[in-house]
């Protein structure tokens, strides 16, 4: 059992030296969870490859550290490909097992959701799979509203799983046209 360190953790933009750290993570998640739907954990130049594509386009991609150790990450990805959702964000967030119940979640969102409200974006929208964990919780806790539940959409482990859908507004929202 590892011990609970009060030391807080230090949350920062993410670097290559980062992803072997980050694909060993997701790929517990990946293998054991249902956090994720993908069934195969990408490899490390493949998580570079989308590190790359959020990095394109200008959205954060975060790590936190915890006694010297790389905990946890998230970062955020345009919601859809299409113009007119160029505003709306979706977010990610993975823990590493042996940090979890930490608060290392909530520290991780709220940076993200603090350095996305500083860009252009207006809403953040929350895909949980599987929801009935720690992520709908946190996410409820950092203002996000549910906004629907996609029943039986995926099979992982055995099981149909749903998806939980849930929003975020960043900044002035719809409340406001965006600059420019």
């Amino acid at each position: 059992m590892t011990s609970i360190s009060a030391t807080p953790a230090l949350v920062r933009d993410a670097t290559a030296a980062d992803f072997p750290a980050v694909a060993a993570i997701y790929a517990h998640h990946v293998m054991y969870g249902t956090a994720s739907f993908e069934e195969t954990p990408p490899g490390v130049d493949e998580l570079l490859r989308r590190f790359a594509a959020v990095r394109e386009h200008g959205l954060p991609w975060l790590v936190a550290e915890l006694d010297g150790a790389l905990a946890g990450y998230c970062y955020a990805t345009p919601y859809r490909p299409r113009p007119a959702y160029r505003y709306t964000i979706e977010d990610s967030i993975y823990i590493d097992e042996a940090f979890r119940g930490r608060g290392l979640g909530r520290t991780l969102l709220a940076a993200l959701i603090a350095r996305c409200e500083a860009g252009p974006w207006r809403q953040m929208i929350a895909v949980v799979a599987d929801p009935q964990g720690g992520s709908l919780a946190l996410h409820e806790r950092l203002g996000f509203t549910s906004i629907g539940t996609l029943r039986g959409i995926g099979f992982k482990h055995g099981a149909w799983r749903d998806t939980a859908l849930l929003q975020r507004t960043l900044g002035l929202g719809a409340d406001a046209p965006p600059a420019g």
